[in-house]
């Protein structure tokens, strides 16, 4: 079996209820992926934090503002993986212009399995990133989410014909 990483994408809490631009299905979302933590940490697959920062030179954000309660991210994660790495990234492709390959190389990863919001842009930018081709790519459709049901679907479509798409139970089984 190859050697897996678990990535997650950006549970920042500006995509939460009282956060500036809050998703569909977040609560579930934060569970199962709390659950994928567990199963990952439980098969000692290794898994690290994205979190999207706003580039401060180009002005105040609509969200995920350096030093705001929004940019953080959500308690629940930090606290399921308490030792995860965190990569920042300025980008929707969690690849560009950070640490994340040097991350993967330096655990001998050979398999990644992503989750996080938002569907359509930065977990579809980093499965189908060109630094993301050396791996196998894995979507954890099950610990995805957006704005709504209807786009996190078409962008799940829209990436079934690139990369693999498995329920977290399944992609962290032995």
């Amino acid at each position: 079996m190859p050697k897996q990483a678990l990535i997650v994408i950006d549970l920042q809490n500006d995509y939460f209820p009282d956060g500036k631009f809050p998703l569909w299905n977040t609560e579930e979302t934060l569970t199962k992926t709390e659950a994928a933590i567990a199963l990952a940490k439980s098969r000692q697959v290794p898994v690290i934090l994205v979190q999207h920062v706003a580039d401060a030179s180009k002005g105040i954000a609509p969200f995920f503002n350096a030093g705001s309660e929004g940019v953080e991210i959500h308690p629940r994660l930090r606290a399921a993986a308490p030792d995860a790495p965190v990569v920042v990234k300025r980008f929707a492709d969690s690849f560009h212009q950070t640490t994340l390959d040097a991350e993967l190389s330096r655990l001998g990863v050979e398999e990644i399995l992503l989750c996080g919001m938002m569907t359509q842009n930065c977990v579809t930018h980093t499965a189908l990133s060109k630094a993301a081709e050396k791996y196998s790519v894995k979507v954890l459709t099950d610990c995805c989410t957006t704005v709504s049901q209807m786009i996190h679907l078409i962008a799940l479509n829209a990436l079934s014909i690139r990369v693999g798409l498995l329920e977290a139970k399944l992609a962290l089984a032995d």
